[in-house]
């Protein structure tokens, strides 16, 4: 009796560890497969990080037409009501082609920063050019845009009422690349970018920041297509 007994506890013995082993190799199993699942999409994460800062880095090179209709300076934040040093340097280059000829018509666009300044980033590009000497009159302000799908969408909305359709889009190197994509899915027509490079902002920050807008950009971008 007791023999029977003792070999049913050592089969029950038995069984429990084959269980407690299977259910052991069941939870290192799922966690084999959710670490693959991890590597894979960090990997593809990594790849499309190299690839986005690659285009921030790869911002476009294009020759400049004689002349444009006009031209389309992307705001930045203001200090004081005054441009940042880096919206100075966008619209040193936009002053510079106007001196060219590259264009009579400026469109300054941007809205309401949210840090104090009473003039919309439009007024306060306008001011600035306007003091270099370039006419009111020739300065087109768009002064509601809080991004830059919005700048070159509503400059378009300028343009299309005032017949307009050349244009060269003016913003730092950084910026260009997403800029020129931006500035053909509202439509622009042929357009051109002219960039700058920064001697002021930190690169290492605004290229990263960039790299991120880009990525939101591609999906905004995607959501436009299929209509959401």
């Amino acid at each position: 009796m007791k023999t029977t007994v003792n070999r049913s506890k050592k089969g029950n013995t038995r069984q429990s560890r084959k269980s407690a082993a299977g259910a052991f190799g069941l939870v290192v199993g799922r966690l084999r497969l959710l670490l693959r699942w991890t590597l894979v999409v960090a990997v593809i994460l990594a790849a499309w990080f190299v690839y986005m800062e690659w285009k921030v880095q790869s911002s476009p090179h294009q020759t400049l037409p004689e002349q444009a209709d006009v031209g389309i300076v992307l705001g930045a934040s203001l200090r004081k009501d005054l441009p940042s040093p880096g919206l100075k340097e966008r619209l040193d280059l936009a002053y510079s082609l106007y001196q060219q000829g590259k264009f009579q018509k400026i469109i300054v666009s941007g809205g309401l920063d949210h840090n104090g300044s009473k003039l919309t980033e439009a007024e306060g590009m306008r001011n600035y050019l306007a003091e270099k000497g370039i006419p009111q009159d020739q300065i087109l302000l768009e002064p509601k845009a809080t991004s830059t799908y919005e700048n070159l969408l509503y400059s378009k909305e300028i343009m299309d009422k005032l017949g307009l359709v050349s244009s060269i889009v003016i913003t730092h190197t950084y910026h260009g690349s997403r800029s020129l994509d931006i500035a053909q899915t509202v439509g622009l027509k042929k357009p051109v970018v002219a960039t700058t490079d920064s001697e002021v902002l930190f690169m290492p920050y605004h290229e990263a920041r960039e790299t991120l807008a880009y990525t939101k950009w591609i999906w905004t971008k995607i959501m436009l297509k299929v209509g959401i």
